[in-house]
């Protein structure tokens, strides 16, 4: 269909920019949720760009935003055109009336809906969530707005499509059975209550009502020399690597120096920009130009801390023979623990602890918006939480945007609600809705975005201060953006930033010509991953790693309020997590990302990457994932589900 769409715009003497790729899956996006032809869509646009006045016949992937909302501006119309037809009732009208008249407010099955005054009555004796109260209260919502006509997002056909599968071979099938069970049954067969999953907060940082945006120039300067002293540190106790030096030094010896990666101007990093800063204890933080065309193969980006092996005989240009990316462990202790903890952990110690149960957990993690650009009726949230009340996972992990500065309406300011009233009605309550009809098995974890239209847009960024009522608070807890908790013993990492796009603009990475392009996506969750250091030898018969940053690249994006005064222990990754979550905007992926720490096979670490997608696409619904941890990275099954 791509092509047919590319072929209807070339026969109207238009071309494509060098993001042909991204324009031609946006326009079969509109295609598909707006149910065009490629030549309606390409009368749509060639109407777009006379009212724009456009300059030149090509189709770039910088005027798709506009033309997302010309599209939808037509679909209003069009709307509001056909329910303006005159209503001529017959006398089946008048029986029904008079029928669901008879039965009342409590048994009547009428479609129409509620008085607005009377919403809140409805509300507050509903809250106990069932699969009719859900679907009726989204009925009701799209009946008041659009006049009992379906939205788009209610017009499709199949509720839940596995879109990809991770180590499962009946997943598929046992999705395709169950999706055929809920057309079939409008009830959600409620099973048998599971587990409850134990839940500590190891990081959730800054705390509520902290005082930010007041970074100075000598916090950013000590949060980055803290960086690359502490892999400097990291790689000269792993005695893999001689002592660091000054790579700014003219020398005619091959040398080894460890500093940041850093690009020279303001514009992209490329092979002919790259700078490495050094520390300030081994060159006084003085940068040297980077010369890689002698490295085979190479992943970079502004803010990663590396070791260089290489050369420098004019004292200008350091030509690199060699790249450390990954910090491997060594047999000794943190340099940063104090002694009476190194002497606390030892082996035996360590051993007699490594006696637990095999870690199992069952999640499903969505992401925002979680409702659709024409409305705000949140049904894809809706559909998630009807989804879950049938798998009745353990652990329901939300994560931000949920009031979308993003969405026309938001931004347009033409809302009737303020953003807080939304939040609390059409999020808040739903999943108390949720929490209650699930029993204090199920816990759900809410972490925000610097997207979202009622909260502090800042990175790092506190948690929702919210009270809930006291047999709630232990089943749905808040967390920082970004925080890591422990579930079972399974170590969770959350970061609603989008770093995978951050760093896919602005990383540059060269393979071998024998060797493929290898996994996009898994490289740039590494990249979170390998820039690692040792804590300790042994905790649980387990390497305990202590991680970089949840955001390595520096200087940031442009789009992200970036705090670095708060950033040494909320920014920081305690630990090496088991699962790392990273919405994006990117293509969804649940992968097994192998985590370096020396030359052994055995001895790397394995943590599954999870992009979940976004809830809400457009008009349309998106993907969230479910996951099932049964012990390691190796034996977890998942699924990518599209709504």
């Amino acid at each position: 269909m791509e092509e047919e769409i590319k072929s209807e715009f070339e026969k109207s003497g238009f071309s494509f920019d060098e993001e042909e790729d991204q324009t031609l899956q946006k326009c079969l996006t509109f295609c598909i949720n707006y149910k065009l032809s490629p030549s309606d869509l390409v009368s749509s646009w060639e109407i777009y760009y006379l009212n724009r006045q456009l300059g030149g016949s090509r189709v770039e992937n910088a005027h798709m935003d506009g033309f997302l909302l010309h599209l939808q501006m037509e679909q209003k119309d069009s709307i509001m055109k056909e329910e303006t037809n005159l209503h001529v009732y017959s006398s089946n009208d008048v029986d029904m009336l008079l029928s669901a008249e008879h039965e009342g407010f409590h048994g009547g099955n009428s479609d129409t809906p509620p008085h607005e005054s009377d919403q809140p009555f409805l509300e507050s004796h509903n809250s106990v969530l069932t699969p009719g109260t859900i679907e009726k209260a989204s009925t009701e919502k799209s009946s008041r707005v659009a006049s009992n006509r379906m939205t788009p997002f209610g017009q499709r056909m199949n509720k839940f499509v596995l879109q990809s599968s991770f180590n499962s071979q009946d997943m598929e099938n046992e999705a395709k059975k169950e999706d055929l069970e809920d057309q079939e049954n409008d009830v959600i067969r409620r099973v048998q209550p599971g587990h409850r999953c134990s839940l500590q907060v190891h990081q959730s940082q800054p705390k509520s009502g902290c005082r930010f945006l007041y970074d100075r120039i000598e916090d950013k300067f000590n949060f980055l020399e803290n960086r690359i002293r502490r892999k400097a540190t990291a790689l000269a106790k792993s005695g893999l690597y001689e002592e660091p030096t000054d790579a700014t030094l003219a020398s005619q010896k091959s040398v080894f120096a460890v500093g940041m990666v850093c690009c020279e101007g303001e514009g992209h990093l490329n092979e002919k920009s790259l700078l490495l800063q050094g520390s300030v204890e081994h060159s006084l933080g003085q940068r040297v130009r980077l010369d890689v065309q002698n490295l085979s193969q190479f992943s970079l980006f502004p803010g990663q801390v590396i070791g260089i092996e290489g050369n420098n005989p004019s004292g200008h240009c350091l030509i690199a023979s060699q790249l450390v990316n990954s910090f491997p462990l060594s047999n000794s202790s943190d340099p940063d623990m104090p002694p009476e903890k190194k002497q606390a952990m030892d082996p035996e110690q360590q051993s007699d602890s490594s006696t637990f149960q095999s870690k199992e957990l069952s999640l499903v993690i969505a992401a925002g918006p979680f409702t659709t650009t024409d409305n705000l009726l949140f049904e894809p949230l809706t559909e998630l939480l009807s989804y879950a009340s049938r798998k009745q996972p353990q652990l329901l992990i939300l994560l931000g945007p949920f009031i979308d500065s993003e969405h026309p309406e938001i931004k347009k300011g033409t809302a009737n609600r303020s953003f807080d009233e939304i939040f609390h009605v059409d999020i808040i309550r739903r999943l108390q809705d949720y929490a209650e009809y699930m029993g204090s098995v199920a816990r759900v974890i809410l972490v925000p975005s610097t997207r979202d239209a009622h909260h502090h847009f800042v990175f790092p960024q506190p948690a929702f201060d919210i009270q809930l009522l006291e047999d709630l608070q232990h089943q749905i807890t808040f967390l920082a953006n970004p925080s890591l908790v422990s579930a079972n013993e399974i170590m969770i990492g959350c970061c609603t930033v989008d770093i995978l796009k951050h760093l896919s603009s602005e990383e540059i990475s060269r393979t071998p010509p024998a060797a493929s392009s290898g996994d996009r996506m898994g490289r740039l969750t590494t990249h979170l991953l390998n820039q690692h250091r040792q804590v300790s030898v042994f905790l649980l018969e387990k390497h305990l790693m202590k991680g970089d940053s949840f955001y390595p690249m520096y200087p940031p994006s442009e789009s992200l309020p970036l705090d670095l005064s708060v950033a040494p222990e909320a920014l920081e990754m305690s630990s090496i997590t088991d699962v790392l979550i990273l919405p994006s905007d990117l293509a969804p992926f649940v992968k097994v990302i192998i985590i370096s720490c020396d030359s052994s096979l055995e001895s790397h670490m394995r943590c599954i990457g999870v992009n979940p997608g976004r809830l809400a696409k457009g008009v349309g619904g998106g993907t969230f994932v479910e996951i099932n941890y049964n012990g390691c990275a190796d034996k977890t099954s998942a699924s990518i589900v599209r709504i």
